[in-house]
């Protein structure tokens, strides 16, 4: 019998919904959650994002879907943008649970190429299952790069998407 694999998504939130929202339409993150389950045994599934208090019956939402949430401070940017970036939460977050043994294989789920680094780190750990990029267009020619297998989540449009 073979053991069922303890696998973590690590979800970068604003390319995740940028990446599919640049290519016209919206990820049902219930279907998500139960596609990331049953496809790819993914027991726990981690979004990254910018805190901002008027979104917060979306974050119950996730949660409720069965995603871990963690959140960094936004600032305004010169325009008065939000900015919220969660890079280095994500690499942190992801090697702390690799050295802590708590995962068998990661995804990690972005098209930005600033987790280059973690993707190599996690290749040459033999912990990486694969890239999830929400948009072949938008994905980084450093993650192209870096000799993984890349899926795209706009080639399962007709199954994630909100109906």
């Amino acid at each position: 019998m073979k053991k069922q694999q303890n696998n973590f998504a690590y979800i970068d939130g604003s390319n995740l919904y940028k990446g599919i929202s640049d290519l016209g339409w919206h990820l049902d993150y219930r279907k998500f959650r139960i596609w990331l389950k049953e496809k790819y045994n993914i027991e726990k599934a981690i979004i990254f994002l910018g805190l901002v208090p008027k979104y917060a019956d979306l974050y119950n939402f996730l949660q409720n879907c069965g995603f871990e949430l963690i959140f960094k401070p936004t600032v305004p940017d010169g325009d008065g943008k939000l900015k919220g970036n969660c890079d280095a939460e994500l690499v942190l977050q992801t090697v702390c649970d690799f050295y802590e043994s708590k995962f068998d294989n990661a995804i990690v789920v972005s098209g930005d190429g600033d987790f280059a680094c973690l993707v190599k780190f996690l290749q040459e750990k033999r912990k990486l299952e694969f890239i999830l990029s929400p948009n072949h267009k938008k994905c980084s020619i450093l993650l192209k790069r870096a000799g993984t297998r890349i899926a795209f989540l706009e080639e399962f449009r007709s199954f994630l998407s909100v109906k």
